[in-house]
């Protein structure tokens, strides 16, 4: 497999098609997996908290969930075939898996939207077996979620914890598993249950998805400015000849 390197971390060479295709095979073989889906965002985040780049390098897979890190690497020489996002990666899988039967476990989000995606994936892909769910609202220390995990065994688990509890969550309990999908998938619950629509095809065509969610939530400008602080950094390494290394 291709990696590129992006202020120290490493991401997927692959396409998103290819990526669930990739993720199926690991299921099929039962072969424990933890994908963090990483925008620049997460990608500054990381760079300014140690602990956050721990619960990344940790994962089996990164990949490209914003079109900067798409950018980031063809200024820095080394491209990636494009965007690879949590939301995207989720729904394919959620085709596949009602094709195939798929067991889940949902963690994450408010009660009221996490009722709402069970509801919608049942409406939508009823051959799927959601065994097991939790909201994101429980004691960090004293919880059984890795034992119903554990018990239920499901093929996917999808964590909308949000960055970086979500990798943190995962990364803590990873090694009680014998198997399973393990992914971030942020507020992805939230979009597909309609409860914060994403944004629309033209502004998605466009890789203008966070100027939309910036119009519709303007709270969100202080979290943007690590788009302008994550360019400036890619700048710098090409201008130092540093190919995306820290």
């Amino acid at each position: 497999m291709k990696y590129v390197t992006i202020m120290d971390i490493p991401f997927l060479h692959i396409t998103q098609q290819g990526f669930v295709e990739l993720l199926e095979q690991r299921i099929k073989q039962q072969e424990k997996t933890f994908v963090v889906t990483a925008n620049p965002e997460v990608v500054m985040k990381a760079n300014e908290d140690q602990h956050i780049m721990n619960y990344i390098k940790k994962a089996t897979y990164v990949t490209a969930d914003g079109i900067g890190v798409v950018k980031a690497a063809q200024i820095l020489g080394d491209s990636l075939p494009e965007r690879v996002t949590g939301f995207d990666t989720m729904v394919k899988l959620l085709e596949r898996g009602n094709q195939l039967h798929y067991k889940i476990y949902l963690l994450g989000a408010q009660n009221e939207v996490l009722q709402k995606a069970i509801q919608k994936i049942n409406q939508d892909y009823p051959n799927i077996d959601i065994v097991g769910h939790q909201d994101g609202f429980f004691d960090w220390t004293k919880n059984d979620i890795a034992q119903q995990i554990k018990e239920t065994k499901p093929d996917l688990i999808f964590v909308a914890l949000g960055v970086p509890r979500q990798e943190k969550w995962i990364s803590e309990n990873l090694d009680q598993f014998s198997h399973g999908v393990f992914i971030g998938v942020g507020g992805s619950f939230d979009a597909l249950t309609g409860t914060v629509k994403r944004a629309p095809v033209i502004f998605q065509k466009l890789n203008l998805e966070w100027f939309y969610r910036l119009i519709k939530q303007p709270s969100r400008w202080k979290r943007m400015l690590a788009l302008p602080l994550f360019a400036l950094k890619v700048f710098k390494l090409k201008a130092t000849g540093q190919r995306g290394s820290k």
